[in-house]
């Protein structure tokens, strides 16, 4: 659902993305429309804090335990959540999340899987959620089709690894008709001309991706990060989150000084690896990203 946003004005009006809605005279009324996600930030950024995102893949190590995360993430302080769709060739994941990619796969955990865990958690919680995975299992589903289900299932946002911005036109109609937010990667090696596209192209948030290489959580992250994120702002009319190799409430701290929001995914999904009991599983994600949360408290 997006949420209506009534204001006045004249000339034109900037959207989430970059977008923009023509405004007939001055003295009309107009609305825009902020995704969820879009909202999400606007609370949080405007209570003192960054936006605190873990990411678990859908169907590790099964269906049922991965919808029970879901609801301690949230009940822990988790702002949105990103929710992997299983791929069999991840080749941005390091791995950690290859695993974890494996053992769903090895459920036969499917897309239609994933859509409808994600419609059953919807009954219960409105916390924005995103899917992030690769084209080639929503190409096979229909990227139309892909789209209507995956809005139709209660999805807010959606990470498409392997399908940059100067090729998500077969995708991005149908995501923006459903009001589906396209999230696309920064990288630091992206040109000016490349963040330029990214920026053009991007709704909800830029995902900047904090090192080159794959996903795995690292002890230091490079100082250089910081002097980046003000060049990356300064293309964005968006919000930006940072991912990749965070995996301590110091680093959670050192990076939300510079951005909007953090997001962590192998440090959380290394605790589904070897599960000795579920009640324990959910103690110690709960309490890993509760840690993590009060790290982005930066006021």
């Amino acid at each position: 659902m997006n949420l209506p946003v009534a204001g006045y004005g004249g000339g034109s009006t900037k959207k989430a993305g970059g977008h923009t809605n023509k405004l007939a005279c001055k003295s009309k009324r107009y609305v825009v429309f902020m995704s969820n996600i879009s909202v999400r930030f606007k609370d949080v950024l405007s209570r003192g804090e960054k936006l605190f995102i873990p990411y678990i893949m859908a169907g590790d190590p099964d269906i049922a335990l991965t919808e029970k995360v879901i609801y301690r993430l949230e009940e822990s302080g988790a702002d949105i959540i990103e929710l992997g769709i299983p791929f069999s060739d991840p080749m941005a994941d390091g791995p950690t999340i290859q695993a974890a990619s494996e053992r769903a796969l090895k459920n036969d955990v499917t897309l239609s899987d994933v859509l409808a865990l994600l419609a059953r958690v919807r009954t219960k919680s409105s916390i924005p959620i995103i899917l992030m995975g690769y084209y080639n299992p929503i190409f096979f589903y229909g990227a139309e089709r892909f789209a209507v289900d995956a809005k139709r299932a209660g999805a807010d946002g959606l990470i498409v690894v392997d399908l940059p911005p100067d090729e998500v036109d077969e995708l991005k109609p149908f995501t923006d008709k459903e009001g589906i937010d396209i999230i696309f990667l920064a990288a630091p090696t992206s040109t000016d001309e490349r963040l330029k596209l990214i920026a053009s192209k991007s709704s909800g948030f830029v995902y900047y991706v904090s090192v080159t290489g794959v996903t795995g959580a690292r002890s230091t992250l490079a100082a250089a990060i910081q002097h980046k994120s003000e060049l990356i702002k300064s293309y964005m009319e968006i919000p930006v989150g940072i991912g990749f190799g965070i995996s301590t409430p110091a680093h959670v701290t050192e990076l939300c000084r510079s951005f909007d929001a953090v997001i962590v995914g192998s440090a959380i999904v290394r605790f589904l690896e070897d599960i000795s009991s579920e009640d324990k599983l959910l103690d110690d994600v709960g309490n890993f990203v509760k840690e993590l949360k009060s790290a982005t408290k930066v006021n």
